[in-house]
């Protein structure tokens, strides 16, 4: 028999008896909460004032890039069509929180440097594209700031809950032992510590892990988007190359 299956045949009965008598209740538990129990809650509401900040934060972010790059998108492919590179950098400086356009920007900037020249080679090729690659690293940072805080909540928040939980176990067999009489009264104080941060524990835990989940999701698919755009904008410049290069005789 493993300790968690021990921990819960032995607390099963004494919270049964304990709801019985009208005592499971938030307010009653939150009245029953040691020292212990406290400095565990007050530190799960933290977690979830940080989880809150961080998904409301998050989700403007993700949202604001998602629409800006929407706009962005078709404008900045009609100028390179027309291969009006200044008015394609102009256009990705006014969509400062599309990760299109800072991938763009970067690229079209280093290749801007070479465009005069009556041969674009092969290394001002390469430069563009590191240009490229260190914006997506820089953007991809960006989009998960946070997140690992997120992750740790949702690892440790279920953790910090069963500290307050164990501690209260263990108020509840020390009632136990002092009580003259055997009652609910005796234990009444560590079952409910041992319910209520267990409780906010795993309310904590569970949303920060969706929150985590899904915003990694999104950080996957605009990684995805600014890598096609890189790769897309490479296949510009070699294009750009190949009309500068003189007819081979």
């Amino acid at each position: 028999m493993t300790f968690a299956s021990s921990l819960l045949a032995t607390v099963l009965p004494m919270v049964l008896a304990f709801a019985e008598e009208g005592g499971f209740t938030i307010g009653e538990m939150v009245k029953q909460l040691g020292a212990v129990g406290w400095a565990v809650i007050i530190m799960l509401f933290i977690m979830s004032v940080y989880m809150i900040a961080v998904g409301v934060e998050r989700l403007l972010t993700y949202r604001a890039a998602k629409e800006q790059s929407r706009q962005f998108a078709p404008r900045v492919a009609q100028a390179l069509k027309n291969d009006r590179i200044e008015e394609a950098i102009s256009i990705s400086d006014k969509h400062k929180k599309s990760h299109l356009a800072m991938v763009v920007s970067s690229g079209l900037q280093e290749f801007r440097a070479h465009e005069g020249n009556s041969d674009i080679s092969g290394e001002e090729i390469d430069a563009s594209k590191r240009a490229l690659q260190r914006a997506v690293a820089v953007k991809t940072a960006e989009f998960k700031r946070g997140l690992s805080g997120l992750a740790t909540i949702g690892s440790t928040a279920p953790f910090v809950g069963l500290f307050g939980t164990v501690f209260g176990i263990i108020n509840a067999f020390q009632g136990m032992k002092n009580a003259e009489t055997a009652g609910i009264a005796a234990v009444a104080g560590g079952i409910s510590e041992a319910l209520f941060t267990t409780a906010m524990g795993i309310a904590v835990a569970v949303p920060a892990v969706w929150l985590f989940n899904y915003f990694t999701s999104k950080v996957q698919g605009f990684v995805v988007e600014m890598d096609n755009s890189a790769s897309e904008l490479i296949d510009y410049f070699i294009k750009q190359r190949t009309r500068q290069l003189p007819p081979s005789r």
